[in-house]
């Protein structure tokens, strides 16, 4: 069937009926999604028929020797386990033998070669493969699930009346997901297909009338989506390509039960694609759980590492010093680019603000408490250049794509070195350099070692005052010890 030709066609069945030609069910716990029925047997022949795997290896790549092969992995740095069974890398756009549909967008798009995730991710995903993707934020991740997903759908039978999406996006936060929705938007543009984005903070009615209308592709965050399906306005029932992007996040973030949930709705035999910045011990643990027989690839050293683009500058100082500093920072580094400054809280966000503004500086603030409008303002503001600067929590810190920050300042450290990283990322992107200022206080000192050493593998100079407190034992140092003068 053309992707030109693809129309809404509707059957008979009601939902109680579709629901009890698929198996078992057993009632869910409390909390979101507390009252769905989770289904614990499959009856997988009511279900559809569906395709996954549509590879066809090109004769370039086919040709190229298992040297070459090893070799172009090295040069990018792309690990893959297990090797016997990953296909090999691509180098081009055409070498992944996409549709003539998805190379029109992508030419449109002005993009001239793909990024190492998608050289080696495309061909996993194309394949039908369920697959783990660890790559640091800014690789081109969203692209490599993206364009497999549009291949995924147009070869499945129509939707019918009643019937969920058939690509489920999940993704820890609204600005996440808006940003993978614009991706899905621009590149299933010339297939139809058609999507939308669920998520918490806007109104219900605009989702759930997308969703029950009938849309390929659902992006989401687990608590909307799970409030839709609770109130049965969807399922999940036709989703054979499923998604969970920033995973780190989502567990940082105490989405776990949520996640466990949304996926107990999803039939077993679908593909499972897994994206993390990093890879603990808690995001191993979802893997086991979700994914069948994965293929892991990794972009760089499997350690947390900073992006060595960024050049990181830390300065050793008081509580009662930042702002003072901040403004001198401010006069020397406003060059009419952006400038993102992260606080550790929502409230110092707004009082940061409200203090910057009334000394001249025009910067927006934005945190998880806002209403999801401002939101939405403040980040179209930023983005589009028409504000310089903008006053953050973590909420910004991974996933938030904005071209032209010149730099980052750390405010106020975050509680983790994995965030720092996070942080840090927002600068320095799509292969441009940027700077990262931090301002650290006596009272981040147990973060010191570890940062030390993430300064030094990515050829940032350390001030000797924090290779000293990184050399205590004692953690987080007094301040006289420092010269800061006074008591904590």
């Amino acid at each position: 069937m053309s992707h030109h030709d693809r129309e809404r066609g509707h059957d008979s069945h009601s939902r109680s009926d579709r629901k009890s030609s698929y198996g078992g069910a057993s009632k869910g716990n409390g909390g979101p999604g507390g009252g769905l029925s989770e289904i614990t047997e499959w009856d997988l022949s009511g279900l559809p028929q569906f395709e996954k795997n549509f590879y066809r290896e090109h004769p370039t790549v086919a040709g190229r020797s298992i040297d070459e092969t090893n070799s172009f992995r090295q040069k990018h740095a792309i690990s893959v386990s297990p090797a016997a069974v990953c296909p090999r890398p691509v180098s081009s756009f055409v070498e992944a033998s996409f549709p003539d549909y998805v190379l029109q967008e992508v030419a449109q798009a002005g993009f001239t070669a793909p990024t190492p995730i998608q050289c080696q991710g495309w061909p996993i995903a194309l394949s039908g493969n369920d697959m783990i993707g660890i790559a640091e934020t800014g690789s081109g991740k969203t692209l490599a699930f993206v364009l497999p997903a549009i291949v995924h759908i147009n070869a499945q039978p129509l939707l019918t009346r009643g019937d969920g999406p058939i690509v489920l996006i999940l993704a820890p936060t609204r600005e996440l997901a808006v940003q993978i929705q614009q991706e899905c938007s621009k590149f299933g543009h010339t297939s139809m297909v058609k999507n939308t984005c669920c998520y918490g903070g806007a109104p219900k009615g605009p989702q759930q009338r997308a969703l029950q209308e009938g849309v390929e592709m659902c992006i989401a965050t687990p608590g909307r989506l799970l409030d839709f399906l609770e109130q049965g306005k969807t399922n999940l029932r036709r989703v054979t390509y499923l998604v969970l992007d920033e995973a780190d996040r989502m567990l940082d973030m105490g989405f776990e039960p949520q996640i466990k949930k949304v996926v107990g709705q999803i039939r077993p035999d679908r593909q499972t694609l897994l994206w993390s910045a990093t890879w603990p011990r808690e995001v191993q643990v979802i893997a086991d759980q979700f994914l069948k027989s994965p293929i892991r690839i990794q972009i760089g050293s499997f350690d947390l590492a900073a992006n060595k683009r960024v050049n990181q500058i830390v300065t050793i100082l008081g509580q009662h010093e930042k702002r003072g500093n901040l403004l001198k920072l401010l006069e020397k580094v406003m060059d009419g680019r952006k400038i993102l400054v992260f606080t550790g809280t929502k409230r110092g966000a707004d009082d940061l603000c409200r203090a910057m503004r009334s000394d001249g500086w025009p910067a927006l603030a934005i945190h998880g408490d806002k209403e999801q409008q401002e939101r939405d303002w403040v980040l179209n503001e930023f983005k589009t250049g028409r504000a310089k600067i903008m006053i953050a929590t973590d909420v910004a810190a991974r996933g938030l794509d904005v071209k032209d920050v010149s730099c980052v300042i750390n405010y106020d450290m975050p509680t983790s070195l994995e965030d720092y990283v996070h942080r840090i990322g927002r600068t320095g992107r799509a292969g441009a350099t940027g700077t990262a200022y931090s301002f650290f206080t006596p009272e981040n000192g147990r973060m010191a070692k570890e940062l030390v050493g993430l300064m030094r593998e990515a050829g940032s100079q350390v001030p000797p005052a924090l290779d000293e407190m990184a050399r205590t034992s004692y953690g987080a140092p007094t301040a006289g010890r420092f010269g800061f003068g006074g008591k904590r």
